[in-house]
């Protein structure tokens, strides 16, 4: 299958790409990050751990990663109405926190939001764009407040 663009030629400004690293174990950092996260306005109604799943049912000796999917209900129905319903085939938002080295967590995120517009998705732009300038502003509070305690 061909995709219309060249992914490789997209600035990580345009799906959303947003990062950090925390200097602080495992748990801890996602623990820092789903409180954070709730502070910013997000739930977090589905956590999981692909790490520890891989390594008990295929042997992977995965370091640890996890993936926080939160949430934000307002949010989440406008972008549901102005998607046709089609976004919840990317909900929820994930927060991922990978081990990169024992005391090095790097903190990860894509905007769904953002996605959802280079697939098209919108059936409602203006409400869209509203949508993606309201996310982006929790998520950038989510990576400062990382930033400043990291």
């Amino acid at each position: 299958m061909a995709i219309p663009f060249d992914p490789h030629e997209l600035d990580p400004e345009e799906y959303g790409e947003t990062k950090t690293t925390l200097q602080t174990d495992h748990e801890s950092a996602i623990e820092r990050v789903r409180e954070v996260c709730t502070d910013a306005g997000f739930g977090v109604p589905v956590e999981f751990s692909p790490s520890e799943l891989l390594n008990e049912k295929v042997d992977a000796d995965r370091d640890p990663y996890y993936v926080l999917g939160a949430c934000n209900p307002r949010m989440a129905d406008r972008a549901l109405d102005a998607t046709d319903g089609r976004i919840g085939g990317l909900f929820p938002c994930n927060m991922i926190v990978r081990e990169v080295e024992p005391g090095t967590q790097e903190v990860y995120h894509v905007s769904i939001m953002k996605i959802a517009r280079l697939l098209g998705l919108p059936v409602d732009d203006d409400e869209m764009d509203a949508i993606i300038d309201d996310t982006g502003e929790m998520v950038d509070a989510v990576f400062a407040e990382l930033d400043d305690g990291a």
